[in-house]
C-alpha cells in the first residue's frame, strides 16, 4: 500500500533533484555514480562529447572523456577479464535503449532477451533465415579468435533495417547481442567487439537464475526512480513497487514518485530555509541532451518550466534549438541552451547557436567544456 502523498513546493523539488542527481556533490568515481543511478544511457553520437560522457562529466569528480568505457571494458587492446568486470553494456528491458548496467542488473534481462527472439522486426527481434544461416559460423569464429566486430568478417551481403540497410553480418551480430548470445567485450574507436558471454561476465553472474516477472517489474519501476529520483510512473509500475516508493505532489505538476529512501531528503529540502538558494552553486552547467534532469519531457515542462526536445533526429528545418543543443542549468533554473560543435581538426569548440535568459552568460561554461574536450 502506498504511503500518504508528500506535498512539496516547486523550489524544494528542484533543490532535491539537484542534490539527488549528484549535481551538487559529485560521486568519487564511475562505479559510485553507476550504482546510484542504476544505469547510464549510452549513445555513439559525438558532436561535443558523447552522451554518456556528458552525463557523467557533471556527476563524477575528475571525469575524463572515455572513462565510462574504460570502467566497463578496460583498455581497447586488452579487455578486462570476466572476474574484474563490475558493469556491462545492454539494453533496458522492452526497449532499444543501450545503457551501462552494474552487474546486479543481469538477472532481470534474460526474459526480455528471450522475448526478442520471438518478435518480428528488423532491428532487435527474431533472426531472419539468412541471419540464422550465419549464426554458427559467427559464434565459431568468435569462440576461436576472441572479440570481433562486423568488419572482421567477410561481407555476406545486405540486410534490411529500420533505417536503410546494413551488412548481414552486422545485423546478425546485433541481434545475437540483443538476445544475450553475445556481449560487448570492448570497443575500438567506439566500434563494438563482441565475445561469448562467459568470456565477458563473471561466472557467478551468468549462473544466477533469472528473476521472476514480478521481481523484474518491481526492479524496472525502482530503476526509473534511481535514474531520475523524481519520476512519473504508470499505474502498473507504481503497483509493482508500492512498498518502496513515495507519491509526491508538486504544485502545477502531475503526480510524481520518489524512492521511499529518498523521502527524508525531499522533506529536508522542503523544510530548508528559502535563503538556502544562495548556497546552491550558481555557476552555469551544460547538461547533456538526455541528462536525467531533463529526460522526462512532461515533468521538465511542468517542474522546470522548460520545454526541451533532443533534436538530433528532427528534420533540420523543424529544429528549434539545434542538432545537439545542451540545456543550461543555473542554480534551480533552466535558463536556455547552447548548441556547440567540436571542430577536432581545428581544435576549436564552435557555438552554432545560443539562447539564454537575460542576465546570464554561457561563455564560462562553454570555455569549461572546451577545456574538458582539449579544445580552444
Amino acid at each position: 500500500m502506498l504511503p500518504a502523498t508528500l506535498d512539496v513546493t516547486v523550489a524544494a523539488a528542484r533543490r532535491f533533484m539537484r542534490r539527488a542527481l549528484l549535481l551538487d556533490t559529485p560521486a568519487p568515481d564511475v562505479a559510485t555514480a553507476l550504482a546510484h543511478h542504476g544505469y547510464i544511457q549510452i549513445d555513439p553520437i559525438n558532436i561535443c562529447g558523447r552522451m554518456h560522457d556528458l552525463i557523467l562529466r557533471n556527476r563524477v569528480a575528475g571525469y575524463r572523456e572515455g572513462d565510462l568505457m574504460r570502467h566497463l571494458h578496460g583498455g581497447e587492446d586488452v579487455p578486462l577479464p570476466p572476474e574484474e568486470r563490475t558493469a556491462f553494456e545492454h539494453h533496458l528491458p522492452h526497449t532499444n535503449v543501450l545503457v551501462a548496467f552494474p552487474l546486479e542488473a543481469w538477472p532481470h534481462l534474460p526474459a526480455a532477451m528471450e522475448a526478442r527472439t520471438r518478435r518480428a522486426g528488423a532491428w532487435s527481434c527474431r533472426l531472419t533465415p539468412r541471419e540464422r544461416a550465419l549464426v554458427d559460423q559467427l559464434l565459431e569464429e568468435i569462440g576461436a579468435r576472441g572479440p570481433l566486430g562486423s568488419a572482421d568478417f567477410e561481407d555476406r551481403g545486405r540486410a534490411r533495417r529500420v533505417w536503410g540497410q546494413t551488412s548481414l553480418v552486422k545485423s546478425t551480430l546485433q541481434k545475437l547481442f540483443f538476445h544475450g548470445r553475445l556481449l560487448i567485450a570492448k570497443r575500438a574507436n567506439n566500434h563494438r567487439r563482441y565475445d561469448l558471454p562467459e568470456r565477458v561476465l563473471p561466472r557467478n553472474v551468468l549462473s544466477q537464475p533469472p528473476a521472476s516477472a514480478a521481481e523484474t517489474a518491481q526492479w524496472i519501476a525502482l530503476l526509473k526512480l534511481r535514474q531520475f529520483r523524481l519520476a512519473l510512473l504508470k499505474r502498473e509500475e507504481a503497483n509493482a513497487a508500492a512498498e518502496d516508493i513515495q507519491p509526491v505532489e508538486v504544485e502545477g505538476c502531475p503526480l510524481v514518485y520518489c524512492l521511499k529512501s529518498d523521502a527524508p531528503a525531499l522533506t529536508a529540502a522542503e523544510a530548508s530555509d528559502p535563503q538556502s538558494e544562495v548556497r546552491i552553486p550558481q555557476s552555469l552547467r551544460l547538461l547533456a541532451p538526455l541528462d536525467p534532469v531533463i529526460y522526462q519531457r512532461r515533468l521538465t515542462s511542468a517542474l522546470w518550466h522548460f520545454d526541451y526536445t533532443w533534436e538530433a533526429y528532427t528534420p533540420a528545418a523543424k529544429r528549434a534549438r539545434g542538432y545537439f543543443a545542451l540545456p543550461i542549468l543555473a542554480g534551480t533554473e533552466l535558463v536556455g541552451h547552447v548548441d556547440p560543435k567540436a571542430d577536432r581538426e581545428a581544435r576549436r569548440l564552435r557555438v552554432l547557436s545560443r539562447r539564454l535568459c537575460r542576465g546570464h552568460s554561457a561563455a564560462p561554461a562553454v570555455r569549461d567544456l572546451a577545456r574538458w574536450l582539449g579544445l580552444r
